[in-house]
């Protein structure tokens, strides 16, 4: 049977596209070459980022023997230590090898000293799937150490006292602030407020066990003030759209109260860019996976 050709204008158009994706790669090499990103930033952008952007695409040796002073003999022997094909491409990591070369990249910059133990703060913006994650972590990875943060709002369907929250009146709260129990509380969506337990965490890292934290961004902020050592994460939704339909479809608030949590994640949004590594909520297993998998200390 001949084989069939595909019409000029496509094989044409394929091409450029082809030339097209190579200089793009290029560039983002070049940026690492002469200092102005760093690999983890690009390797960061392409676990965040869409599978066919140009750090998604870049091959990880190539990646490597962008950084300066690392030719290709360093390089090679990084790519045999961390366990990477020479073939894989840095979006196409699986989430161990995503957290070896984080780890490897990271010592480079001079940013790791393996800690004994490690606090993981996740937090995003509203109907991102933050609580969701932490209750497959809860279910499917029981080692873990999650804290359990105290509030003064009711608690939804399918929640229980001191299995997810700790529900306190306004006056507990109160207390609680008084005697100095917090590591961090803050007033959320002007309404209720959430306060993280400090003696739990303390006695956790003191035995030498990771904790995570699902909190709000206010929340974050005041741990890393409090805890500078701690990994900030930052859950974020494939798409504006999906965040949308996620938080209309809980149906737990009415339509004045979601139009103004939309407003509110708009602007929670923007501070992803302080956060040291954004994990994308595809589908709650594997971001629960990549969560757990920082959790771990080299």
């Amino acid at each position: 049977m001949p084989r069939v050709r595909p019409p000029e204008v496509d094989r044409v158009a394929a091409a450029r596209a082809a030339v097209a994706a190579r200089r793009a790669r290029a560039g983002v090499k070049q940026t690492v070459a002469n200092r102005e990103r760093t690999a983890l930033d690009v390797a960061e952008s392409a676990w965040v980022g869409e599978p066919s952007s140009p750090e998604s695409t870049l091959r990880v040796r190539e990646l490597l023997m962008s950084i300066p002073s690392l030719g290709p003999t360093r390089a090679d022997k990084a790519m045999e230590q961390l366990g990477i094909a020479f073939s894989k491409r840095v979006g196409g990591l699986g989430v161990r090898q995503r957290a070896r070369l984080r780890e490897y990249l990271s010592q480079r910059e001079g940013r790791s000293e393996r800690p004994t133990s490690r606090l993981v703060v996740l937090a995003g913006p509203t109907a991102v799937g933050k609580g969701t994650v932490s209750r497959y972590i809860r279910e499917h990875y029981p080692d873990v150490v999650l804290s359990i943060s105290a509030t003064t709002r009711p608690p939804r369907p399918g929640e229980v006292d001191g299995e997810h929250y700790y529900f306190v009146s306004d006056a507990q709260f109160d207390d609680m602030i008084a005697r100095g129990e917090f590591l961090e509380w803050a007033t959320v969506h002007n309404s209720s407020r959430y306060g993280t337990p400090r003696s739990p965490v303390d006695a956790a890292l003191a035995q030498g066990r990771s904790v995570l934290l699902e909190i709000d961004l206010q929340g974050a902020r005041a741990v890393k003030r409090e805890m500078p050592d701690a990994l900030l994460v930052f859950l974020l939704p494939p798409s504006w759209e999906e965040l949308v339909r996620r938080l209309v479809g809980r149906g737990t608030e009415d339509a004045a109260e979601q139009a103004r949590r939309l407003e509110t994640a708009k602007l929670e949004l923007r501070a992803q860019d302080e956060f040291d590594v954004k994990v994308v909520n595809r589908e709650v297993g594997q971001a629960a996976a990549e969560v757990v998998e920082l959790l771990a200390v080299p």
